[in-house]
């Protein structure tokens, strides 16, 4: 059996699965915010309740496999956690203390990576040899999985698309918005949910949420349907700066914004112009496991079957 964490800033999700994929047990519970210890605690917590509902002793599974899902990653250089906006967890040797709370080697691997091992594994990558899954929602980051197994890279930052800047900028999109990461004009503050209804907000001086600017296009609003168009324009050069690089065999969509009724069969048509190849026909493809990807990627971090 396999335990699969997603531990976000707010909620800690947890799954067990069969070697086949299938799905045991669930759980959730919230985030001890601010509480490192209280975090280890928590998911102690959750893998025994896993383990429990599961019923693993009965099955004569008597330790499953841990992986962690993250919005950080592990430093190659010391071990300690790096770039989490859970901020107490940075600067922490998390996996190692985790592996002692369980008594048992964890894997810890950014959420994003396991959103691409989880559709490269049985989702909508599945039999494809690399696979690039972008996350579209409140953040704007991307993973990477080859041969089903994550590609965290030298620095531990293979995949960190959205702190890149806004490929081919037209001039009314220099420098760009403010971004946290201390630069400008970062994909992820034009592609993120905030930075849609940011864009919305600098033409039209209105105050929408993503969402709301969303329902306005699908409702004929020129306005709204204009940021998407321009949304959709920013996603495609964003895109086809990474397949000129990349190549992958799919490309999968994943995020709440990704579920935008049409974005993601409009996308080649924005993408095409920006590759450099006489042809550009990569599969698109929205996440086929949706908001569970990133935990069930987190169970598959010990490999399939």
């Amino acid at each position: 059996m396999r335990i699969g964490i997603d531990l976000g800033g707010t909620k800690i999700a947890g799954i067990a699965l069969d070697t086949d994929g299938t799905t045991r047990a669930e759980t959730r519970v919230p985030t001890p915010r601010g509480d490192y210890a209280g975090t280890l605690d928590a998911i102690a917590g959750v893998v025994a309740a896993l383990e429990r509902q599961a019923g693993a002793q009965q099955s004569g599974v008597t330790e499953a496999s841990v992986g962690v899902g993250m919005p950080g990653a592990v430093s190659r250089a010391t071990g300690l956690i790096k770039n989490a906006n859970s901020v107490w967890l940075n600067g922490r040797p998390f996996a190692g203390d985790l592996a002692a709370r369980l008594g048992r080697p964890v894997q810890v691997e950014n959420d994003a990576n396991c959103l691409a091992v989880s559709e490269a594994v049985d989702g909508a990558g599945a039999g494809e040899t690399l696979v690039w899954a972008i996350i579209l929602g409140t953040g704007v980051g991307s993973g990477i999985a080859v041969r089903g197994q994550a590609l965290t890279g030298r620095n531990a930052i293979a995949g960190e698309w959205g702190h890149n800047p806004l490929p081919q900028p037209r001039d009314d999109e220099r420098p760009g918005p403010g971004c946290y990461c201390g630069r400008h004009g970062c994909i992820e503050t034009w592609l993120s949910g905030p930075g849609l209804a940011a864009d919305f907000f600098r033409c039209t001086g209105q105050t929408l949420t993503g969402e709301a600017i969303v329902a306005r296009a699908q409702a004929g609003d020129a306005e709204a349907a204009a940021a998407m168009t321009r949304y959709r324009d920013r996603l495609g050069r964003s895109i086809a700066q990474v397949v000129n690089i990349l190549d992958p065999d799919v490309i999968v969509l994943g995020g709440g914004l990704s579920r935008v009724e049409g974005l993601v069969a409009a996308l080649p048509g924005t993408i095409a112009p920006h590759v450099f190849s006489d042809r550009f026909d990569t599969p698109m493809r929205a996440s086929r496991h949706g908001d569970a990807s990133g935990v069930r990627g987190a169970a598959w971090l010990w490999g399939a079957g």
